[in-house]
């Protein structure tokens, strides 16, 4: 929940970023998937239910015009290369890279 207040602070005050939903589980994320408008997920790979891997999958496959940036600390070679090979757009360091989360949104 901390990281989750963290980005909201960050990215409210992002003018571009219009609205901003958020899940804790991955069963509130897919429900938000179908329900709600969203262009950009902001996706980490620790995840309650499944874990953030199994959703940047399932979002892959139902939501191909959904962008998805993975926000993690596992940030081995390995994992960038996997969810990028997966679909997803941007990998970002949580403990190193957190700041660069706007700028990165605001270049997709």
């Amino acid at each position: 929940l901390f990281i989750i207040e963290r980005l909201l602070s960050i990215l409210k005050e992002t003018v571009a970023i219009e609205k901003i939903c958020t899940a804790t589980n991955y069963t509130e994320a897919v429900t938000l998937l179908h329900e709600k408008k969203i262009d950009i997920v902001l996706l980490d790979i620790h995840l309650r239910g499944k874990n953030g891997i199994e959703l940047l999958k399932y979002t892959v496959q139902h939501f191909p015009e959904k962008k998805v940036i993975i926000l993690s600390n596992l940030v081995s070679v390995y994992y960038q290369k996997l969810c990028k090979e997966l679909g997803a757009v941007h990998f970002i360091d949580k403990s190193k890279d957190f700041d660069m989360i706007a700028k990165v949104i605001l270049s997709i």
